[in-house]
C-alpha cells in the first residue's frame, strides 16, 4: 500500500505524460528572511501554478500563507531541513520538520538539503536516512537537494563532484534529485545515465537574460534531465507566469529555445 500511495502522490509532482517536472522552491525565507518575490506568497503561487508549474516548494510554517489559493491546481513539497545565513556555519543543514507533519498537511513530496563536501555532511546523511525510512514507510516521495559544497569543492558545477553528489542522492534512496547543471550537455549526460531516478537542475543565482535561463534548461533536458527546480529567476522575474509557461514548453513538449521565444515576450 505504501508504494501505491508513493505512485499517486509522485504522479502530483511529475507530469505523467513527459515524466518531468517544473518545481518551484519558495523556502528561501528561513535562510535569508523576506526577500523579493515572496513578500506575498499566496500571490506567487498563484501565479507559478497558471504559468503550469508542477509542485512549489516551501517550509511547513509558510503552507497556511496560501498554497492552492487559485482555481488552478499545484503540487506541495514541504521542506524537511534548513539553516539561516545568521547560522555560524550556514551549509549545514538540520532538519526543521518531519515527514509525519508534512503528510498531516497534505503534502505531496518532501524535500531535504545535503551539502555533499561540508564539514558536516556526515551528520546531513545520517538525517537523510532518517527521513528516507520515514518516506518508505508512508509512502512519501523525497526530492533530494544535493549541492557539493564545502572547502574541497573549487567549483560546483564541476562533473566530478556534481557526479558525487548525485550519485550519492540516488544510493540513499532518494526519488528525485536535485542538483547544478554541469554547463555542459556530454558531461551531464554521463551525470543522469548513472542514476534510474530523475535529476533535476537547480536555477541558483538569478540570471541576467532569461534567453540564458532557457538555453540551460533546453541543455539538460536534451542531456537526458528530467525537469527544473527554479526559485529566484522565477519568483523574481517580471512575468513570472508566462517565464514558467515557456519553460514548460521546453520540459513537456521539447519546444527549442528559439520556438519558445516566438511565442512569449520575455
Amino acid at each position: 500500500m505504501p508504494n501505491i500511495g508513493k505512485s499517486i502522490r509522485i504522479e502530483r509532482i511529475i507530469d505523467r505524460n513527459s515524466k518531468r517536472t517544473i518545481i518551484i522552491p519558495m523556502d528561501h525565507g528561513l535562510t535569508v528572511g523576506t526577500i523579493k518575490g515572496l513578500e506575498d506568497m499566496a500571490a506567487m503561487i498563484d501565479k507559478i501554478a497558471l504559468g503550469g508549474a508542477n509542485a512549489v516548494l516551501e517550509h511547513s510554517g509558510m503552507v497556511g500563507a496560501g498554497h492552492r489559493h487559485s482555481g488552478k491546481d499545484i503540487g506541495l513539497i514541504i521542506h524537511l531541513s534548513g539553516a539561516t545565513d545568521l547560522a555560524p556555519d550556514p551549509n549545514r543543514k538540520v532538519l526543521v520538520c518531519s515527514v509525519e507533519r508534512a503528510l498531516k498537511m497534505g503534502a505531496d513530496g518532501c524535500s531535504i538539503h545535503i551539502n555533499i563536501g561540508a564539514d558536516e555532511e556526515p551528520e546531513m546523511l545520517q538525517d537523510a536516512s532518517k527521513v528516507i525510512e520515514s518516506c518508505r514507510e508512508w509512502g512519501m516521495p523525497l526530492l533530494a537537494m544535493m549541492y557539493p559544497r564545502g572547502k574541497k569543492i573549487k567549483n560546483e558545477h564541476d562533473p566530478e563532484v556534481v557526479n558525487i553528489a548525485v550519485r550519492a542522492g540516488a544510493e540513499l534512496g532518494a526519488d528525485i534529485v536535485k542538483t547544478n547543471y554541469t554547463g555542459d550537455i556530454d558531461t551531464f549526460k554521463e551525470i543522469v545515465k548513472g542514476v534510474h531516478i530523475p535529476v533535476i537542475i537547480a536555477g541558483g543565482p538569478k540570471m541576467e537574460t532569461n534567453r540564458e535561463l532557457l538555453e540551460m534548461v533546453h541543455d539538460s533536458i536534451k542531456a537526458g534531465g528530467s525537469g527544473v527546480a527554479f526559485g529566484r529567476n522565477i519568483f523574481q522575474s517580471k512575468e513570472p507566469t508566462s517565464l514558467v509557461a515557456a519553460i514548460a514548453k521546453i520540459v513537456h513538449e521539447n519546444n527549442s529555445v528559439d520556438e519558445v521565444l516566438k511565442d512569449f515576450k520575455l
